[in-house]
């Protein structure tokens, strides 16, 4: 059996008032690993609300709802679940007082079970494998990523456009949530890393994976949010880091 190590992070950053990242990872079972990063979004504390919220929904239908000799296909079904409970309770909560309204959060989780890989997401919020370059398992919810898409406009545009922070899935938003999922092996050696846009805004991708080798024996995760608020630290930062030992 694999040995896996893991560690997580959340801060609010150099300019933020608040943090509205939330973030957690445990092992529902020995050669089991579950992890989770949510980015929340509303006035005041609504962000902060809402992904809490999302993160303790999630956290417990996937408690709960675990069980030994889990399956790919099971697995992907708890995922699913979980996140749709979570998206009811944010979005009734929101519907319920003004100052609520208008919250949501993104969403990113990841099960790792032996050396296999499931990730469910919603939103900018982003999972990526490190093995010496870093390559993203997710595909942004936003309308940069749709302009990308479409051609309209290009890397270095999409860096300083000013509407990069528009989300176009969360959960929270509506009744019903659109989830997409991506499978990947993570081989001995190798490191998964989910992650806010807070990390990846003000870090670069090969200094995310320098940090993650050499502070691969310390806490990777804790470097990789202190870079950031090197970097600027406008935003909420959060970082989970798991290796593949």
């Amino acid at each position: 059996m694999s040995t896996v190590k893991y560690s997580y992070v959340t801060d609010k950053g150099m300019r933020r008032q608040e943090n509205q990242d939330c973030c957690y990872a445990f092992e529902p079972e020995p050669g089991a690993l579950f992890a989770i990063v949510c980015d929340g979004m509303g006035g005041e504390n609504a962000g902060d609300i809402a992904s809490t919220l999302a993160v303790e929904t999630i956290v417990h239908r996937i408690r709960t709802g675990w069980h030994r000799n889990m399956q790919p296909a099971s697995v992907k079904n708890l995922l699913l679940t979980s996140i749709t409970a979570a998206n009811i309770c944010v979005y009734d909560l929101a519907q319920s007082e003004e100052i609520y309204r208008g919250m949501g959060t993104t969403v990113v989780c990841a099960v790792l079970l032996g050396d296999n890989v499931t990730i469910a997401h919603a939103g900018d919020s982003r999972a990526y494998i490190c093995n010496g370059g870093l390559r993203q398992l997710t595909k942004d919810h936003s309308l940069v990523q749709e302009l990308l898409d479409a051609g309209d406009l290009s890397p270095e545009e999409a860096k300083n456009y000013p509407q990069k922070n528009y989300i176009t899935r969360a959960l929270g938003v509506i009744e019903q949530i659109q989830i997409d999922f991506a499978r990947a092996e993570l081989k001995p050696d190798e490191t998964l890393l989910l992650c806010s846009d807070g990390l990846t805004n003000y870090v670069s991708d090969e200094e995310i994976c320098r940090i993650i080798r050499e502070e691969k024996d310390a806490d990777p995760a804790k470097t990789l949010v202190s870079q950031a608020n090197l970097g600027g630290g406008g935003d909420n930062i959060t970082a989970v880091v798991i290796t593949n030992c």
